[in-house]
């Protein structure tokens, strides 16, 4: 078989994910995959290959590339090497990111980028995949473009008059012999089993096209479709479908550990530090629309250092409720504390042990703080669940949901409704998946990051952090309200220690019974002030947004109180909320940096507040202010070299005020809208627009 190298970054599995699929797939279109992830440089030599070699990044942070490829990207980046450096490799790259963050698809376009200035050379276009709409818009063609292309690349490669020969005139027949044709079902008497859930009846397939309404006898013309149903022309359309994954895992159960032997030890990192939460404030009203919890972290007793701006990681569970009815819709309730042993299939020899599952822990354990449970199902998984549905209409909805011709229902039902594997079992009964299948499926439950709210200088041996008590309702009937899986656990440990003051200074301290976290520091950390003091800087962070920069006030008042005769640049704050006296976060404490000259000026916005008669409209959002501030902000930014930070919501937020910062440096410096998107650019590589954000 012809060799390709393929090469993953991933910072939350995705990456890999598609990585392993191509690698399955490639078997049947004729080729031999060497799979790697970018870290493990010991097992692959980009300076001797001669295969082609295809590459999949993820992005994350500030556009940044994934923690396993920070250290590829530091050696390929090292400005000593010759420009024909990587002249013989011939690649195809694809490039995961989310168009709702500023930098698009950077990670996969800094590597790219490099790649091609040391002599590289595409031999496939390259993809850019966006999760704001769904990766598998690009995803999916990609890859099938990928066979072809590769297919080109080794007729070229071999170069020999009598290959070329042969192969131009079996080419034809070929590339459509190496493609594995997806699953193409009939509509014939799949349309009949279409229930109709208001009434009961069923669809014959003889009736008109528009679903008739047995109960009354009339026609529903505005029949909506839904999670469990669908309408013309998807409900008469032969599909196309996913090839059914190949199943890989054995799971046997053993007997119960031991009260003793249940207390496993399980981290997904090497350095984790257990820790007591000794204050937990509620900054925000009981009448505001989201509470705002700040804790307070006892670090004193470990080796835990951080800087202002830095963010950390919290291992957390999934919900215990949520555990429990998983348990009882697998009928696996009288089994939770027996231990788990997992065994490849022996017909299986492509697919290693899922790394995220540790050995020797029971079912309660695994199901708890080892898979993500409320992970949006993939188009992979629901093409396997169809195997397990008894019932003829579930499954064909299943089946339309993966499918090519169902992509739109399955972006609007399942992907934008943030479905999950229970959702989905509550909507379609008849599902009864084995436990092996989810392991096969569910990814590894991520540790959430948060950004410090505090400096070691001003609270020594502490570390603080804020965050908003997520809530939800379900998508799916019986419709619950639902809680984050990290704030909402964080929630319930400290509601007995819980305090309403709103002020941690003014926090009583508690000295028994303190829950304890988990939690491990964030590999890269860039979202950091100035080396040099006197560089002016500008803040922007409406809502949780302004927690690094309370760490940064905190850090600047004790740096001028070491040196009082320093020079310090101006220190300028955006902040905003929905109303004033009801969720104005750390608002004594800016009153005090402001007071005592730290912070040179704050600007705040009230975006639900309504004016009083006779008043001008106020500036509603960040934005609006950075607005009004336009000539100070340029003067800032471009005159005197300053720094400009932006913490908070990615998707409205983060764009608007990067759209408001075009607008005033286009007006302000007198140039065209391209141009000033240049500036920010610039900025950017200079170190001095730096974003700390999230979706």
């Amino acid at each position: 078989m012809r060799r390709f190298l393929l090469l993953y970054a991933t910072q939350c599995g995705q990456a890999k994910a598609i990585a392993e699929e191509i690698s399955e797939k490639a078997g049947a279109h004729g080729f031999f995959v060497d799979l790697h992830c970018l870290s493990e440089s010991d097992k692959y030599d980009l300076k001797t290959e001669t295969d082609p070699l295809v590459v999949i990044v993820s992005t994350t942070g500030d556009g940044d590339p994934p923690d396993t490829a920070v250290k590829f990207v530091k050696k390929i980046r090292d400005k000593t090497l010759p420009p024909d450096f990587f002249s013989h490799l011939r690649y195809g790259l694809l490039g995961l990111g989310n168009s709702e963050y500023t930098y698009f698809c950077n990670g996969g376009k800094i590597i790219d980028k490099r790649l091609q200035e040391l002599g590289a050379q595409h031999f496939y276009k390259t993809g850019h995949a966006d999760d704001c709409v769904g990766l598998e818009l690009v995803v999916e063609p990609w890859i099938a473009g990928l066979w072809t292309a590769l297919n080109k690349q080794f007729v070229s490669s071999e170069g020999k008059a009598n290959m070329t020969s042969d192969i131009s005139t079996t080419s034809d027949v070929s590339l459509q012999t190496d493609r594995v044709k997806p699953e193409v079902l009939p509509i014939d008497s799949e349309i009949a089993c279409l229930k109709l859930f208001d009434s009961g009846g069923k669809v014959s397939e003889a009736s008109t096209p528009n679903i008739t309404n047995v109960r009354s006898g009339t026609l529903t013309e505005n029949f909506e479709p839904s999670l469990t149903q669908s309408i013309p022309p998807l409900s008469q359309s032969a599909l196309n479908i996913p090839v059914l994954p190949a199943e890989y895992l054995d799971v046997q159960f053993q007997e119960p550990l031991s009260q003793e032997q249940c207390q496993v030890s399980f981290t997904p990192v090497d350095t984790v530090f257990q820790v007591p939460i000794s204050k937990a404030i509620q900054l925000t009203k009981k009448n505001a629309i989201k509470t705002t919890l700040l804790l307070e972290l006892d670090i004193s007793n470990t080796t835990f250092s951080y800087q202002p701006g830095d963010s950390f990681n919290i291992i957390c569970p999934n919900d215990a409720s949520e555990v429990q009815e998983l348990l009882q819709r697998l009928q696996l309730s009288e089994k939770r504390e027996h231990r788990i042993l997992l065994k490849i299939k022996e017909n299986n020899k492509k697919k290693a042990m899922p790394q995220h599952i540790p050995e020797g822990v029971s079912l309660h354990f695994l199901l708890t703080w080892c898979l993500e449970i409320r992970a949006i199902p993939k188009k992979a998984f629901l093409r396997a669940l169809v195997e397990y549905t008894n019932d003829s209409a579930e499954k064909r909805r299943l089946q339309e949901l993966c499918s090519k011709q169902g992509a739109s229902d399955y972006n609007h039902f399942i992907r934008d409704s943030f479905i999950s594997l229970l959702d989905l079992l509550h909507a379609f009964p008849t599902c009864r998946p084995p436990l092996s299948l989810l392991l096969e499926h569910l990814p590894k439950l991520r540790a959430r990051p948060y950004s410090c709210a505090s400096s070691c200088l001003f609270h020594p041996g502490k570390l603080h952090f804020a965050f908003n008590i997520v809530e939800f309702l379900s998508s799916v009937e019986p419709v619950t309200l639902r809680k984050g899986i990290c704030t909402g656990w964080l929630a319930l440990m400290v509601d007995s220690i819980l305090q309403e003051n709103g002020n941690i200074s003014q926090g009583k301290d508690v000295e028994a019974g303190l829950p304890e976290i988990s939690i491990f520091p964030h590999t890269t950390n860039s979202f950091r002030l100035p080396n040099d003091p006197s560089v002016p800087i500008i803040m922007i962070g409406p809502g949780t947004g302004i927690a690094p920069f309370i760490g940064f006030l905190q850090h600047r008042e004790k740096i001028q109180e070491q040196h009082p005769d320093g020079n310090f640049g101006a220190m300028w704050l955006f902040f905003g909320c929905r109303h004033k006296d009801r969720d104005y976060l750390f608002r004594e404490d800016l009153h005090h940096f402001l007071k005592n000259g730290i912070l040179t000026q704050l600007k705040v916005s009230f975006s639900r507040d309504i004016p009083v008669n006779g008043e001008d409209h106020p500036p509603k959002y960040v934005q609006d202010n950075i607005r009004l501030y336009s000539q100070e902000v340029t003067r800032i930014l471009l005159q005197e070299k300053g720094y400009i930070y932006v913490c908070g919501d990615a998707k409205g937020m983060a764009k608007d005020v990067n759209d408001a910062l075009v607008e005033i440096l286009s007006k302000e410096a007198g140039v065209e809208k391209l141009e000033a998107m240049k500036m920010l650019a610039t900025l950017r590589e200079e170190k001095r627009y730096l974003q700390d954000i999230w979706s």
